[in-house]
């Protein structure tokens, strides 16, 4: 890696140009392998430096508190409630502004690097509702001004809470400056709720799985200790929500593709070892696997013990290694970049069960944070179940390779269609590659290496195989293909590794503002894996004629084979012709 250019694979581009895709994947895929993305140095100086700042801006609007007072001193105010209230709100704020997850270059965003607040303050810009012909008033997909006040109204209560002071002694909480005003609470989670039922998007770039989930345990206050535990409950269902997800055969390979773009493991030899034999054969290797399955472990079985410990050693052993265990994601500097998430859960460790280790089940003095704990395990069982009904940010199956995906085939015609006619800040990705490497032949090197970091992964394989039989009897070299998080990032203004939101719905709003002609825009849409089953169902859709086919892929037959493998069987359950 550079420090201020990236590393790219030396091919010999006029006779590499030549190749199919599968054979233009190859070298990146190999160049991915022992080098990563080749992301400069500089640049991950820059996400170092962004965690940074978030960091000081919390520790800054702590002490903005009466009664919050030294800077260096933070053994005497860490555990304060009002201090993790201010963390959750926080961390809401930073998210759902745009600052946080799936910001900047690591996320295909170069011009601008974050949509979120660019957008949403924007009457015109498509929302998605999540369910418009259920929900009286939450109908169309414009956003109005009604919609642009309501998202301004967020962050002014989110920013009014930062700067409040507590309310007076909580006793059963042991603080003397107390906690946020209810009322404050209460306004926050109602424009979430509203916000949430006019546009999921803003719903779900809050993050609302976690930091709303916190939010209601907020409305605890006045039952004892009841708020305390109620966080340490969301915490625990995260951690498990998230562990269980990965008890699949996606993971091993999300492990090998990340920890080969670490930044911190940097001689190549290290990141081969990843791999089963590279450069042939660039499967999870056995370290990548063990890897694997000795994180989901911690993931599942350490948290229910801070949960359980009350205190002295054991709660110390379980913290440090929970705060291992993010700081090691952290260190990696993902794709997608979920930072800021990883240092508040860090955060979340030391606050709740290092700082009130005596807080367990049995003071529990009202059943409400049992009821938070059910309506959480409910969505999370219903995600792994039904994951095409629940978004994987809400059913919380974070970064286990098994999420809902889209595969763009777009004409140009069509790419100009959508740059002319949608209300959006940022350029199609291909037009914002071609700007930023400065001609469309550089562009073709991010471009195929992005296609490799897909391909790595399990659904990747599967996405590449629909996309010829999305494309057949079409000429492939008329299409680009996009991929559905870039093209979301685009037309929404915010994504997240989240199918959910470049689904059918959303084809339908660009059909109607854009007029396509058949055949412009063709799609792949992968359901993820329910946990229950060995298959993925997948559906191919033209946006202007609709589903033409649909049908399923075996996981086995795709966790067998090389990243430039786009022969998978297809099992067709469904095909107009």
């Amino acid at each position: 890696m550079g420090f201020l250019k990236q590393e790219v694979p030396e091919i010999d581009f006029e006779q590499w140009s030549k190749g199919t895709r599968a054979q233009k994947i190859e070298p990146m895929a190999r160049h991915w392998a022992e080098v990563g993305f080749g992301t400069p140095v500089a640049l991950h100086l820059f996400y170092v430096a962004k965690v940074a700042l978030y960091v000081l801006g919390a520790w800054l609007i702590m002490l903005s508190t009466n009664g919050i007072d030294s800077f260096t001193d933070v053994g005497q105010w860490y555990a304060e409630p009002i201090v993790f209230e201010k963390a959750v709100l926080y961390t809401m704020l930073f998210e759902v502004v745009g600052f946080g997850c799936g910001f900047g270059p690591l996320n295909n965003r170069y011009f601008p690097p974050m949509g979120s607040v660019l957008y949403w303050l924007r009457p015109g810009t498509i929302r998605l509702a999540p369910w418009p012909n259920r929900i009286p008033l939450t109908g169309g997909d414009h956003r109005t001004p009604v919609d642009v006040l309501l998202y301004a109204a967020l962050l002014v209560t989110l920013t009014t809470a930062l700067f409040s002071d507590g309310t007076g002694p909580r006793p059963a909480l042991g603080t003397a400056i107390g906690v946020l005003p209810a009322w404050q609470i209460w306004t926050v989670l109602g424009l979430l709720a509203v916000l949430g039922l006019r546009d999921k998007v803003v719903f779900l770039a809050a993050r609302s799985e976690v930091y709303g989930s916190f939010t209601v345990a907020f409305l605890f206050a006045g039952y004892g200790v009841d708020l305390i535990l109620a966080a340490k409950l969301v915490c625990v269902v995260i951690w498990l929500g998230a562990a269980t997800s990965k008890l699949n055969r996606h993971f091993p390979f999300v492990i090998a593709t990340m920890m080969s773009n670490n930044p911190v493991f940097r001689p190549r030899w290290i990141k081969r070892r990843f791999f089963r034999h590279f450069p042939d054969d660039l499967r999870p290797s056995r370290i990548a696997r063990w890897l694997a399955h000795v994180s989901t472990a911690v993931e599942m079985a350490v948290p229910l013990g801070l949960l359980l410990a009350h205190g002295g050693r054991p709660t110390w052993v379980f913290a440090i290694v929970m705060l291992l265990f993010h700081f090691g994601i952290l260190s990696a500097i993902p794709m997608g970049v979920p930072l800021e998430w990883n240092v508040f859960m860090m955060f979340a460790v030391v606050a709740l069960f290092v700082g009130h280790p005596d807080v367990g089940l049995g003071d529990l003095t009202s059943p409400l944070p049992l009821l938070l704990l059910a309506v959480l395990v409910g969505v999370v069982a219903v995600g792994n179940l039904f994951p095409r009904k629940v978004s994987f940010l809400a059913g919380m199956r974070y970064y286990a390779g098994n999420w809902d995906t889209t595969l763009w085939c777009v004409r140009p015609s069509a790419s100009a269609k959508i740059e002319r006619n949608i209300v959006s800040i940022a350029s199609m990705p291909a037009a914002q590659l071609e700007r930023f490497y400065g001609s469309k032949e550089a562009a073709q090197i991010p471009m195929y290496m992005g296609y490799a970091f897909r391909a790595f992964n399990t659904h990747g394989k599967a996405l590449f195989t629909l996309a010829h039989r999305a494309m057949a009897g079409r000429n492939e070299d008329d299409y680009v293909l996009v991929d559905g998080e870039r093209l979301v990032s685009t037309v929404l203004g915010w994504n997240f590794g989240d199918g959910h939101m470049s689904n059918e719905q959303l084809v339908a709003a660009l059909r109607q503002r854009c007029g396509f002609e058949p055949d412009e825009v063709r799609i792949v849409m992968l359901d993820a894996q329910p946990i229950h089953r060995q298959c993925q169902h997948y559906r191919l859709v033209d946006a202007v004629t609709g589903e033409f086919e649909r049908g399923r892929i075996d996981i086995a037959e795709v966790v067998d084979r090389q990243p430039w493998d786009d022969t998978v069987p297809v099992s067709v359950e469904w095909s107009r012709a």
